[in-house]
């Protein structure tokens, strides 16, 4: 037993899947603390396009009107 105790703390067959999980939980981390960040400048550009899109519609003058 103590032979395959050490041989498994010696060995690093694991260590580039360990590395690979660590590195995509960060760049998850990181997306978590940029999503609202996004999420606001996406509703600010919509908000600005509607506002835009809707001051391009001018309303025909009723009818008898100069």
């Amino acid at each position: 037993m103590k032979p395959l105790l050490l041989q498994l703390l010696r060995s690093d067959n694991g260590q580039d899947v360990i590395e690979y999980a660590l590195l995509t939980a960060g760049v998850g981390v990181a997306g978590l603390a940029v999503w609202p960040a996004i999420v606001n400048a996406l509703g600010v550009t919509y908000a600005a396009l509607d506002t835009q899109t809707q001051n391009l519609w001018e309303p025909p003058n009723p009818a008898g009107s100069p």
